[in-house]
């Protein structure tokens, strides 16, 4: 099937608490360009005229949350994070259960990951669509690489020819996820991205090339990254997908 015939969910983990980031709330909610970091990460899908609806995994007791206006016609739904990403993804998925088809398709992205490019969001969609087992964001390490020991001295020099940097979002088949989930989870491998859940079920991901703008708010000076990136990127208009992922109505 196109990408138009096919329905696609968001899930945002969004239940960690950011300890690096030395602030005093979780860094989802640190302000960003007059908004949260998590309003601004919510915008790319808000705003994608393809995108069905969002599911926003929160720790049990985030009193943030609840007091943030987000202004959409979309559904987005609220479940209860758990006590690691995979957790949180998990509920989410089971959340949607009964609100989609095992074969449609769910993008799993970072609260904190706000530089999402259009352009990389409709390149994976599409790419996806016509792929098997889904896939992931990413690019390619240009780095050098060391490997140290525990006193941080070089034990030797990776060869980084064919690594990359594993971003968001992934996407998948719900179904597909949700039972490759509950297999690690099941079997006490908790993986840290769902990539890593499909390859412990025996699936192959795909890596599509994005671009290394699309960062994660780690520590405090990635904060002021993420604002300088965010006033580079266009208004979301720069896609050469937009006539392919237009709302067919």
């Amino acid at each position: 099937m196109t990408v138009t015939e096919q329905k696609f969910w968001v899930v945002i983990p969004a239940a960690g608490i950011g300890s690096r980031m030395q602030a005093d709330c979780p860094k989802q909610y640190l302000e960003l360009q007059s908004k949260t970091v998590i309003e601004q990460t919510l915008s790319h899908f808000i705003h994608h005229p393809r995108i069905h609806g969002i599911v926003v995994a929160v720790a049990e007791h985030d009193s943030i949350w609840p007091t943030l206006k987000i202004d959409t016609d979309k559904p987005v739904y609220t479940v209860n994070g758990g006590a690691e990403r995979c957790h949180s993804v998990l509920n989410a998925l089971r959340f949607l259960k009964d609100k989609t088809k095992d074969s449609d398709w769910v993008l799993v992205h970072d609260a904190a990951r706000p530089c999402l490019r259009r352009e990389d969001l409709d390149k994976l969609m599409i790419t996806m669509a016509q792929h098997p087992h889904g896939g992931i964001l990413g690019v390619p390490v240009r780095d050098t690489l060391k490997r140290v020991d525990v006193a941080c001295i070089i034990e030797d020099t990776i060869d980084r020819e064919r690594l990359c940097h594993a971003m968001t979002p992934q996407m998948f088949h719900v179904g597909m996820l949700r039972e490759a989930l509950e297999k690690s989870i099941g079997e006490g491998v908790l993986v840290t991205d769902e990539a890593s859940a499909m390859e412990y079920a025996g699936y192959s991901p795909l890596v599509v090339e994005g671009h290394g703008d699309n960062i994660k708010i780690t520590r405090p000076e990635d904060l002021a990254l993420a604002s300088f990136y965010l006033a580079s990127i266009s208004d979301e208009a720069a896609s050469d997908y937009d006539g392919l992922m237009a709302d067919d109505g």
